[in-house]
């Protein structure tokens, strides 16, 4: 074998040594972790890296994952995970120690990543015990591309890696930065491959060719199928694929237990192997690739974007990540499209492709999302320091719009709070095809190409784009759904729930650095309620008052038993002098219950509310159905206490009334309240009782539904209607 320095020259075919991968660190996989909790933060681990800011804060690094050999946190079971109703703190170590400081963010990026590849994607493995080569050849005339081949060998089985390399003519010798597109070379569908011709050069992927005109910039294409198989619908058995050949122990598709890497670990490992190849062929002796490598961006859209996000996220090689519209899984948090989104309107741990995941996902499922002590937007945190624009399509609802923007107001106060608020940008537009690109985005995407390939001072990236009907021409709307009819995008059926400039994205993130994770108020925009029992004080015989704080001294919460039979309620009231109306609660309604057991235990218990249509007559100001909490009226759903302990107590619920998927174009989802009196305040309150003890909650504060009208360029204001 020929070793190769970092400065050094090698023959045109390089093969890298075990001691030079030595220094190009890989994600170490989480099953071989050390077994070690951390508690306290690291110190600052010694980086030689010349790329810095004024700010001392490098915008990319020479090595794939600079903490690769921090210590990783020893796991708890699913059982013994904490319940989290709001975004998990980037900021708090998994041993509970909270650090804002940059100089601890390595670790905590490190253990980001490790929960990551244990909950949702499976081991990324290392390539410790990997022979890579690589050779570039040049084009062969003048206008043609040339060809990056990398072999990665392991344990007598090879993956091959071949892209297509454009360099840009009449403009110098380089090197030139390089963009990297999520490309595909085939598809798994219904039972068939369906291959696809490979792109045309230069290849952009879904950006526009024009924002790149007159730029210096190569692309190299990431073909992600020569690495695993994309699969579009059903379980595919993908073992037979290149990256499960050689790591047979992680499984793919068909793989049955609880501790495979799904495809998106697989392309993210892939991913890595051409980096790796990208540099060995830049110091080739002959023709070197003249690439250069602390230039590197990578794009993708929809799941392709969610290719992307983990290739940047997970690569600290990379110096740009440009996501488009990825959609669950990518950008959009799995707890708030679950929590705020219409029941199966969006992609979310229910739904979603698990040829891609990990099949150890599932178990969050559900209302089991909230134990996931991880999410999206944390996976978005990863590419801190490192620049990074993602997007969104409101055209769409699937893409769970209302989620991303919560998701990329979190992550725009990570980097905010490391002091690098420019290298941090969101777009989230709509009146336009899915993975397109309207032309006032244009200016965008090029600021962040200019300012992260190119290096171009003065640059603006202080980007923060949302739906706003006060300025149609930049930001994109309609927010009411469209469906295509002879190329165009027309009236949609549908209204989306949320109006972007009063929604309340602070409310999952206000707890950030206390250690509480509580909401400090209810979710309430469009008919969509999410509202908190808080903190109320119980007693034995049932009575209840509401306390000021969860730290009130005699709290007491309502104790369970397995097999007794709880049950969860909810009551409503018109106010004002209002005509006679009608009211319902949609199919999808819940109240969810979190329980700590005695031994530490926790999960989430859900009882389903039934839907129901409320006739109020004129000026009537009862509570519906009832406003007495011992009348079995009072109590609308009820489930069994399962055996998961035997003894705990509730230490919060939930009532979420957001509707279900309307099933139209593009899936929109309706409201969870529907009422044909929108000038006069609906007020709702809800309850839970232990029916076997006795003991109750009491009722939660009042939750006013809030009918703000939505507007949109296409359409009427309008109350959100089912149809």
């Amino acid at each position: 074998m020929t070793g190769l320095g970092r400065g050094g020259r090698a023959p045109a075919k390089v093969v890298l040594s075990l001691t030079v991968l030595a220094l190009l660190p890989i994600a170490t996989a989480s099953a071989s972790a050390p077994d070690q909790r951390v508690v306290a933060p690291p110190p600052a681990a010694t980086r030689q890296d010349a790329s810095r800011v004024a700010a001392g804060i490098p915008r990319v690094y020479s090595l794939q994952n600079t903490g690769e050999r921090l210590p990783r946190p020893r796991f708890p079971s699913f059982a013994r995970l904490p319940i989290i109703r709001p975004l998990p703190d980037p900021f708090q170590f998994f041993g509970g120690a909270i650090d804002k400081s940059f100089s601890s963010w390595e670790w905590h990026r490190d253990q980001i990543m490790a929960a990551i590849e244990k909950y949702e994607i499976g081991p990324v493995p290392s390539c410790s015990r990997c022979t890579i080569t690589a050779q570039y050849v040049p084009p062969a005339a003048p206008g043609d591309s040339g060809t990056l081949t990398v072999h990665v060998e392991r344990q007598g089985k090879t993956v091959t890696l071949t892209s297509s390399v454009y360099i840009p003519r009449h403009m110098g010798k380089g090197p030139f930065p390089a963009l990297i597109p999520m490309t595909i070379a085939s598809m798994y569908f219904r039972g068939k491959t369906m291959s696809f011709p490979p792109p045309k050069s230069p290849n952009y992927g879904s950006l526009p060719p024009r924002i790149f005109t007159n730029l210096p910039i190569a692309t190299i294409d990431y073909v992600s199928t020569q690495v695993a198989q994309y699969c579009a619908s059903g379980l595919c058995n993908n073992t037979q694929d290149p990256f499960y050949r050689l790591y047979p122990q992680l499984c793919a598709g068909a793989c049955k237990g609880t501790s495979n890497s799904g495809i998106y670990a697989a392309w993210t490992w892939g991913f890595d192997r051409l980096i790796d190849g990208i540099d060995i062929a830049v110091h080739q002796r002959v023709h070197p690739l003249p690439v250069a490598m602390r230039r590197l961006g990578v794009t993708g859209c929809s799941f392709a974007g969610k290719m992307a996000l983990f290739a940047g996220a997970f690569n600290e090689r990379i110096a740009l990540t440009i996501a488009q519209e990825s959609g669950g899984g990518g950008a959009t948090s799995w707890r708030v499209s679950h929590q705020i989104e219409a029941q199966n309107s969006v992609e979310d741990i229910n739904d979603t492709n698990y040829n891609w995941w990990a099949g150890q996902m599932k178990q969050f499922a559900g209302a089991n999302v909230y134990k996931l002590p991880v999410d999206q937007d944390e996976l978005m945190d990863l590419v801190a320091p490192r620049a990074l624009l993602e997007t969104g399509n409101t055209e769409f609802y699937w893409l769970s719009n209302g989620s991303n923007y919560v998701a990329s107001r979190a992550t725009q106060r990570v980097y905010d709070t490391l002091g690098i608020g420019d290298r941090f940008g969101f777009y989230l537009d709509g009146d336009h095809a899915h993975c397109a690109v309207r032309a006032a985005e244009v200016p965008v995407i090029k600021a962040f190409v200019e300012k992260f390939m190119l290096g171009k001072s003065g640059v603006n990236t202080h980007v923060h784009v949302y739906p706003n009907p006060a300025d149609t021409v930049n930001y994109g709307y309609p927010i009411v759904m469209g469906q295509f009819a002879k190329g165009k995008i027309v009236e949609g059926i549908g209204g989306y729930a949320y109006y972007f400039p009063t929604l309340d994205y602070k409310r999952w993130t206000d707890w950030w650095g206390s250690g509480d994770p509580r909401f400090p108020d209810n979710w309430n925009t469009g008919g969509t309620v999410v509202a908190s029992l808080k903190h109320l004080r119980v007693d034995g015989s049932g009575s209840a008052r509401q306390r000021p704080s969860a730290s009130a001294p005699g709290r007491r919460a309502v104790r369970i038993h397995s097999g007794d039979t709880l049950k969860a309620g909810y009551e409503l009231m018109m106010g004002g002098l209002h005509p006679a109306a009608t009211v319902s609660l949609v199919r999808g309604a819940r109240i969810s219950v979190d329980i700590v057991c005695r031994h530490g235990d926790s999960y989430v218990l859900t009882v389903p509310m039934p839907a129901h249509t409320y006739s109020i007559p004129v000026g009537d100001r009862r509570w519906l159905p009832s406003a007495d909490p011992s009348s079995p009226l009072s109590y609308q759903g009820s489930t069994v206490v399962p055996r998961a302990c035997r003894a705990g107590r509730v230490t919060n619920a939930y009532f979420n009334a957001t509707g279900v998927s309307e099933q139209g174009i593009a899936n929109p989802g309706g409201p969870g309240f529907l009422t044909t009196d929108i000038q006069d305040p609906l007020r709702v309150r809800f309850h839970v009782l232990d029916s076997n003890s006795g003991q109750r909650s009491g009722y939660s504060p009042v939750v006013t539904v809030n009918w703000i009208p939505l507007t949109a360029s296409n359409g009427p204001n309008r109350n959100p209607v089912s149809r």
